[in-house]
């Protein structure tokens, strides 16, 4: 037996593959490979799919039944759309259904009871509005409901005329919805129905005027979530290139979340925070023990390239997660390139895969889980347009890509 598993492993260590999905603003899908030999990593497009056209701005995989939802902007139109596929074996792409929805999805996520009936919740920034889409086993998608929204009164920042919801996320329960609003300085809280899965609105989260709150996530210290856990909710402020971390109480009887400020600095972690620095995604890591941020135009790096040419480096920046809620300062790394819009890190936390919009690539950086730092690229590979999205998806893996 001891002798089998080390045949595995070196096997595994040999060659192993996994896949991603890129969605960019040129309308494409690509499907590309990530194969690990001896240390040595490679990304090959596999497959392209222009059924998201023409726009794709958000990608959301649901494992457990081999499905993979594409939202399409819109940004000329005066409508998105919502694009089902059947991840196929060899990572493909099979559509199910194309359907019409309010303009400008970003962000979508699925909610509702593992066993049964389903959905899908979708933040429109263009439409300032939130929607609820009903998901079948096959991946068909059918209209459930729309919330549109207004401003009594514009915000200070020129892009705060309206509402923009910019991403709808779970509590760790299961039970909420939350929506950061960029536009409205708020996040938005949902409860939802068992049998129908029509949103209930809630108290929402007011952050600071102006902070511009665009993605959050919560994190449980000790990995267990429930309504007496602690747990906390990190809220990113676009336009105050601030993240903001609250202490999560729940109200009895489904009643919401109550939030109390916990944290407050800059995304950059240190304290000359360079003008027009615009953070993006959040995550909390595999380990659950540090937050890394993606900062868009902070140029904070310059990378020396093999045609002794230089490449201008935003960043991405850790913090460990303390158990009172606060954040410490760990790392400040370049993402690999420009306007790191999205990224999002394999399962056992040890790659980082990047989406730089403004350079039209995706940089696959590697990570050391047990130390929590970012590390250098090991891959990289273009794409035909602006990247919004880059997700893997490892219930094709073949062995252990990276562990």
């Amino acid at each position: 037996m001891f002798a089998q598993a080390l045949l595995f492993a070196a096997t595994a260590a040999v060659a192993s593959a996994t896949n991603l999905f890129i969605a960019d603003y040129a309308g494409m899908i690509t499907t590309v490979s990530l194969t690990e030999t001896k240390g040595n990593y490679t990304l090959t497009e596999t497959f392209i799919n222009k059924q998201c056209a023409p726009n794709p701005s958000w990608l959301t995989i649901d494992a457990d039944r081999g499905l993979l939802f594409c939202l399409n902007e819109g940004l000329t139109s005066s409508n998105g759309s919502l694009s089902s596929f059947i991840i196929t074996p060899d990572g493909s792409l099979a559509n199910v259904k194309n359907a019409t929805t309010i303009s400008g999805p970003v962000s979508g996520v699925i909610y509702g009871n593992a066993a049964g009936q389903r959905g899908l919740v979708l933040a429109h920034y263009g439409g300032s509005s939130v929607s609820t889409w009903l998901i079948d086993c096959e991946g068909g998608v059918k209209p459930n409901e729309e919330f549109t929204y207004t401003l009594s009164k514009p915000g200070a920042n020129p892009a705060q005329t309206a509402p923009h919801p910019h991403e709808a996320i779970l509590d760790p329960t299961g039970q909420y919805i939350l929506v950061p609003d960029l536009g409205a300085d708020l996040v938005r809280v949902y409860s939802w129905d068992q049998a129908t899965l029509k949103l209930k609105t809630l108290d929402a989260l007011k952050t600071a005027p102006v902070s511009g709150p665009r993605h959050a996530a919560f994190w449980n210290p000790y990995s267990v979530s429930c309504e007496g856990c602690t747990t906390y909710l990190y809220v990113v402020g676009e336009f105050s290139a601030t993240v903001t971390g609250y202490a999560v109480t729940y109200k009895p009887n489904g009643g919401g979340l109550s939030f109390e400020e916990v944290h407050n600095g800059t995304t950059f972690g240190l304290l000359n925070l360079p003008p027009a620095t615009y953070p993006a995604e959040v995550h909390v890591t595999p380990d659950n023990k540090y937050l890394t941020i993606s900062n868009r135009n902070d140029s904070s790096f310059t990378l020396p390239q093999p045609d002794g040419t230089t490449l201008h480096s935003d960043s991405l920046a850790t913090f460990a997660l303390q158990d009172d809620g606060s954040l410490l300062f760990y790392q400040l790394w370049p993402s690999g390139g420009s306007f790191p819009r999205h990224f999002s890190m394999n399962g056992p936390g040890t790659l980082v895969a990047v989406g730089l919009q403004n350079d039209n690539n995706v940089a696959i950086l590697a990570r050391d889980p047990s130390t929590g730092l970012i590390g250098e690229p090991v891959a990289r590979i273009p794409v035909g347009g602006n990247v919004t999205c880059v997700v893997f998806d490892e219930q094709k893996a073949q062995g252990v890509l990276g562990g």
